[in-house]
């Protein structure tokens, strides 16, 4: 065998642990006992000291050195492989042992802390989260910016500055669409109560009909609604309200796209680097796409209203271009995931500001709550009235993903590019998707993203797939013809 041969033995079965321990944190979302915490943070710190030794196993550098890579798939597994052990062996063993522990624990206090609106009760073990990413972000920045750092994590070749002059170009145009639709007439809202029950079966063929594959995947309850795993076992899960349909709806769509992904990679690069979303960016394009371009489109909510009426009986939208609206009915609200289109990516640009000035020490975890209500009533007009609508909504700190957030409007703005691609692609999409029929726009996207997984680099698999580089004017675009002609501006 060559160098190359054994590396890649080696790191399958890394990858393949990487796996097991995924799905530690999948159970411990939907299935775990309530008071398994401790163990359970015990249990992911053991599997992170296995990981995090192979990781940086010196043979990794030996074989990487030897190795002498034939095309660009395996040349792209090597970079992978390199970056991957490079950025291991800066941070030592203990710390990512210890962050997997604290930040396991962490999570179930977030949860508890939530429900009870209670921030005093979490900030204690955030203030223990924040220490070790800082060291963290010191060790892998060496001298560096430590936020660009974290972000390379989730977006490999970003940085904050980057970022911020995007998120600078977004801002302005979106608060101007915001105000006009909020001096507009509003669409009708939902009303009355939905069966959960029912919820929950209408998800399941939602999953079904944009084409994920439950023979390798299942849907389950979660109070914050991911997708987990990649290759052969990918699952997600969505969540219910008795009152609000949409939320469960939408969230399915949402983490279809990212299951859709790692279910669509090609499988030659199973328990691979190559074999999972390139980056978070990247990743959220998917879901994003999956559910706001084609799945809040006029053409798909016409059949989706068809649908409804089947699960639920009449529930007072008198047809499918009244549901359309109600669809994308813009109103004032505290919650991100919950956010319409036009006022999402604002509640995703306040979590960007507040965590690098957490990172960077300019605010400290007992300033972050009161930081976070004046950010929220400058950018959104109105107060927070509770710790669960505001500092404590996210899980993202509680389990140390610092760097993250600024990837879902990265992946809005990749979600817009690659809108504006398929449609010039597939000019017959909204006919199909009319139907129910969203393997036309799916079947582009699998071809021309999703099925490469990690062989290029996040910015390239979207310039390829597009064939022009991306920016923010398409999502803009898209953004402002579609909020016009429904509120008619």
């Amino acid at each position: 065998m060559t160098a190359y041969d054994d590396l890649m033995a080696f790191q399958r079965e890394t990858e393949a642990l990487g796996q097991v321990a995924g799905r530690l944190g999948w159970d411990q979302e939907t299935m775990m006992p309530r008071e398994a915490g401790p163990q359970r943070g015990a249990e992911m710190a053991a599997m992170e000291g296995v990981l995090h030794a192979r990781r940086t196993d010196a043979r990794v550098a030996e074989w990487l050195e030897a190795a002498e890579p034939t095309g660009e798939v395996e040349t792209a597994q090597l970079r992978h492989i390199k970056r991957s052990f490079e950025r291991a062996s800066k941070v030592p063993a203990a710390l990512a042992s210890e962050i997997a522990r604290v930040t396991s624990e962490a999570q179930g206090k977030w949860a508890e802390a939530r429900e009870a609106d209670d921030f005093a009760a979490f900030a204690p073990v955030l203030k223990e989260v924040v220490k070790l990413k800082r060291e963290e972000g010191a060790a892998l920045s060496a001298g560096g910016d430590v936020y660009d750092a974290m972000l390379d994590d989730y977006e490999p070749g970003a940085t904050a500055a980057e970022l911020s002059a995007m998120f600078d170009a977004l801002r302005p145009r979106l608060v101007a669409l915001r105000e006009a639709i909020l001096e507009a007439p509003a669409p009708a809202a939902l009303q009355g109560k939905f069966d959960e029950g029912a919820q929950m079966k209408l998800a399941r063929q939602i999953a079904k009909t944009f084409g994920y594959d439950m023979t390798k995947g299942r849907v389950d309850k979660a109070v914050h609604p991911f997708s987990s795993g990649s290759g052969l076992d990918v699952r997600i899960t969505t969540r219910t309200s008795e009152t609000d349909p949409f939320n469960c709806i939408y969230s399915t769509i949402h983490e279809v796209g990212h299951a859709c992904y790692e279910q669509n990679i090609d499988p030659d690069y199973l328990l691979t680097p190559l074999g999972q979303g390139v980056s978070m960016g990247v990743h959220e394009s998917q879901s994003r796409i999956y559910e706001n371009q084609i799945g809040r489109g006029r053409a798909f909510t016409g059949w989706l209203y068809g649908h409804m009426r089947d699960a639920f009986g009449d529930f007072g939208i008198a047809d499918e271009d009244a549901f359309y609206a109600t669809v994308n009915r813009v109103e004032n609200g505290y919650i991100r995931t919950e956010a319409d289109e036009v006022q999402y990516n604002l509640h995703v640009l306040l979590r960007f500001d507040l965590e690098r000035a957490l990172v960077s020490g300019d605010i400290e975890v007992d300033d972050l709550e009161a930081a976070w209500n004046e950010r929220f009533a400058a950018d959104f007009g109105f107060a927070v009235d509770k710790a669960s609508n505001g500092v404590l909504q996210d899980v993202h700190w509680s389990v140390g993903l610092f760097g993250y957030f600024p990837t879902y409007s990265l992946g809005n703005v990749y979600a817009g590019c690659l809108n504006e691609a398929m449609r010039k692609g597939v000019p017959d999409v909204d006919a199909a998707l009319a139907r129910g029929d969203t393997s036309h726009a799916t079947r582009w996207l699998r071809e021309n993203l999703q099925t490469h997984g990690g062989l290029y680099a996040p910015r390239d698999v979207i310039a390829k797939a597009c064939e022009f580089e991306p920016s923010e004017a398409p999502l803009l675009s898209y953004l402002e013809d579609k909020f016009n002609g429904i509120y008619g501006l």
